[in-house]
């Protein structure tokens, strides 16, 4: 029996994603990926070299700062540098996945101009924090609130285990701004720390 899931046709500019990124992965990423893991340390020599390749705001628009690819590109190339180090493929993930795409898909012109060129270009860092101690990424469980006084906001609350946070230039951080609303009380902030 054979399985019949999706097929897909690879182009020319595919095959070359992939080999630049595999290329890039095996030189720049693996001879160092064990250290950085050892130290803990941000690899932000090797994460700013991805974002001049386009590999930090793959699936952006080029007027955006982006590459302007297809998520098949995105996907290719993310497989590449995570068989390097899945580190590397982590923060790669957190900012075109994350960080990049709700911008992108719910922000006004004036943040996609503010945020989405600096972090798709891999000048500066994106984060995404949801992950709470006592509810993981539970959202529904969430506890941090954010209560509007005036035209600012107040937010209380504790996260954990934010990808990219000790060195994040911005941060989306969800903050449970209507707890009458379940679901459609959680807002999205951009922060910058």
């Amino acid at each position: 029996m054979t399985s019949s899931g999706p097929t897909f046709t690879l182009t020319d500019e595919h095959e070359m994603i992939r080999r630049e990124a595999r290329r890039f992965a095996q030189e720049e990423i693996a001879p160092i990926a064990a250290e950085f893991d050892e130290t803990g340390d941000f690899p932000s020599q090797t994460i700013k070299k991805m974002g001049e390749m386009g590999f930090m705001g793959i699936e952006i628009p080029e007027e955006y700062g982006g590459a302007g690819m297809d998520t098949l590109s995105y996907v290719l190339a993310l497989e590449e540098i995570c068989k390097a180090d899945a580190s590397h493929g982590t923060i790669m993930s957190v900012n075109n996945s994350l960080f990049n795409f709700g911008i992108l898909k719910f922000g006004t012109e004036a943040q996609k101009q503010k945020y989405l060129m600096p972090v798709a270009s891999g000048q500066k860092i994106g984060a995404y924090s949801l992950t709470e101690p006592m509810s993981g990424s539970d959202a529904a469980t969430m506890r941090t609130r954010a209560i509007r006084e005036g035209d600012q906001y107040v937010i209380n609350g504790r996260k954990s285990w934010v990808t990219s946070g000790p060195v994040a230039d911005f941060v989306v951080l969800f903050c449970i701004t209507d707890p009458e609303a379940g679901h459609r009380g959680i807002s999205a902030f951009l922060v910058e720390p």
